[in-house]
């Protein structure tokens, strides 16, 4: 009966759909705009924007403006506030995403609908289909660390709830984990409980449960895994004790949670002492994820950009096991998919869907010369803004900033990514996830993004490792309250590190920025020396405890890379958390 009810998913039969799509991306683009225009044709919006009717794409693009979220925040108030006209789609948004705010320290409400939810499953489908030709899994179960957030009303009545929680709680989503064999181990009293760290502990004895059939690991981001892993550290006994008796901790109070987990949890004294001897034979916990779950064909998350810095972590406990890259996409909704799951995560990149949205691509480039004394150029590496191209007119090694419209009333949306356009798939770009643009507002001529914050913390970090220590986690701020401004960069650190190595960490940070106009600003002092803030242990959990606390899940959250002024409540957790300062004396 129940082979009856689960359709059995057939990974070449979605390759093909998405061969088919990508062989005429041009021509899928045209049909998947006028689509969205004809369906939202009545919305306020873009009855103003005076289209009258017309879809193609250059009347498209002369009459809609390019907009950020800023600039829609108006429109999807009212829509908030129970407006009854149609205001940025034809039928009425009932739901709203919320953003995790970690980027700009705000919280943003996004539309969202069925639609949506529709091109996630398209997304997870076909990226499952391509990982499943290379690392084909059986009938088993998924360890996932997602979270569902609390839904609540907006003054006019709408839902409202964090993207992963509105794609979970959906019938789709779980339909679609049947199809593909991997449902969560987890009952959904553990994903939507109301308290994290006890859902983290459930997840965690479930995977344990369970550990012969897991045959994936997975959640939203890469950070999540890693925070997850070394909770497992801290708790293994507690979790072992657990299975031996068969009676949960008592850390865990919500009743929900203890009902669901009692249908699961039975005495296994067997179990528990081959994990508690597993886990004491291993060296610093290398190869954690290998040695419990042997059965685990890969470990799944989002891996780019922001979640780079977490790979060396993740690969120690994973040891031989494989980390693949998930999709790209945001909060306000998906870009492409990785369909070459055997690029290591640093490489990954993404072809762009065709059918789920209209897309467009503002080039980036840099334009103009520094002077040796800065003195002929008002504006030097002043990025140009040429007018957006579409999908199928992306160029091999250029960088662009991506444009959306979709089916939720985002029109010509810039998302604020950068990406590079390495190849192509049939006729659809394959994309790589580069940085946020303007994560890191500049001081003088500076233009350091956050890639190349990144890069700085690496090549300091490796003074680091040569002490047996690692950055726990890392953030930055630019100071201006003192002139010249300067970068900051707050470390989180494993254990004590000597003050001379620290220094040499100081040092290293203001001198690994190249970018022209930082090392330039430098050498003149038109920016101030670097200086490097090492936090106690435990500050970026407390950073992650206030997201929570805002209405985030530990599957949604990022550290955010820059704290700007307007993040006040996690700059006094930073200033409130250091222990001790270095000025670097790089250009002295």
């Amino acid at each position: 009966m129940l082979e009856k009810m689960v359709k059995r998913f057939d990974p070449e039969e979605v390759i093909e759909e998405f061969e088919a799509l990508t062989k005429e991306a041009k021509r899928v683009q045209i049909e998947t705009l006028k689509k969205i225009l004809k369906e939202n044709g009545e919305a306020e919006y873009l009855k103003k924007c005076g289209l009258d009717g017309k879809s193609d794409p250059e009347s498209y693009s002369s009459c809609v403006p390019l907009v950020t979220h800023k600039d829609l925040e108006p429109f999807i108030q009212q829509i908030a506030d129970g407006a009854p006209h149609p205001i940025l789609t034809g039928k009425p948004i009932t739901i709203f995403t919320l953003s995790s705010g970690t980027t700009q320290g705000k919280r943003k409400f996004v539309p969202f609908n069925d639609e949506l939810t529709e091109t996630t499953m398209q997304i997870y489908r076909t990226s499952f289909a391509f990982r499943n030709r290379e690392f084909p899994i059986g009938n088993g179960k998924a360890l996932s660390f997602i979270y569902g957030s609390k839904q609540f009303k907006t003054k006019g009545g709408l839902l409202a709830s964090t993207a992963t929680s509105n794609v979970y709680r959906s019938e789709q989503f779980k339909k679609t984990m049947k199809e593909m064999l991997t449902p969560c181990c987890s009952p959904e009293e553990v994903i939507f409980g109301p308290d994290f760290h006890q859902s983290l502990y459930c997840h965690l004895l479930c995977g344990l449960i369970f550990h012969d059939e897991i045959q994936v690991i997975s959640s939203t981001f890469a950070h999540s895994i890693v925070h997850s892993f070394r909770s497992f550290e801290l708790v293994w006994e507690e979790l072992c004790s657990d299975i031996k008796t068969g009676t949960l901790s008592t850390r865990i109070t919500v009743p929900t949670i203890r009902t669901a987990m009692a249908k699961i949890l039975k005495p296994n004294p067997e179990l528990a002492n081959k994990i508690h001897e597993k886990c004491l034979r291993l060296s610093n916990w290398f190869g954690l994820i290998e040695e419990l779950f042997p059965n685990v064909k890969y470990i799944y998350g989002i891996m780019t950009g922001s979640m780079e810095p977490y790979l060396k972590k993740l690969r120690h406990y994973a040891g031989g096991i494989p980390l693949l890259s998930a999709d790209y996409g945001s909060s306000e909704g998906w870009i492409g998919a990785n369909v070459n799951p055997t690029r290591p995560p640093e490489m990954a990149t993404f072809a762009v869907l065709p059918n789920i949205g209209y897309f467009e691509f503002i080039p980036l480039r840099e334009i103009g010369a520094i002077t040796q004394d800065h003195s002929e150029l008002e504006s030097p590496l002043v990025r140009a803004e040429p007018r957006p191209v579409g999908l199928t007119d992306v160029q091999v090694g250029e960088e662009y900033e991506v444009v959306v419209t979709n089916f939720a009333g985002l029109y010509r949306y810039r998302l604020g990514d950068v990406v590079k356009v390495v190849g192509f798939h049939n006729s659809t770009p394959e994309l790589q996830f580069v940085c946020r643009r303007d994560l890191m507002p500049p001081i003088n001529i500076d233009k350091n993004t956050e890639k190349d914050l990144q890069l700085s913390v690496e090549a300091a970090a490796k003074l680091l490792a040569a002490e047996k220590l690692e950055v726990v986690d890392f953030t930055s701020q630019v100071d201006l309250s003192s002139d010249p401004g300067h970068y900051v960069i707050f470390w989180e650190v494993s254990g004590k590190a000597s003050d001379d190595v620290l220094q040499d960490c100081c040092n290293c940070l203001d001198s690994a920025f190249i970018d022209a106009g930082y090392v330039s600003s430098r050498k003149v002092r038109a920016i101030g020396p670097l200086e490097l803030k090492i936090l106690k242990r435990g500050t970026f959990q407390k950073i992650l405890d206030h997201y929570v606390g805002l209405g985030s899940t530990l599957n949604q959250f990022k550290t955010p890379r820059c704290v700007g002024p307007v993040n006040h409540v996690v700059l006094q957790i930073l200033c409130d958390n250091v222990v001790k300062s270095y000025i670097s004396s790089a250009f002295d």
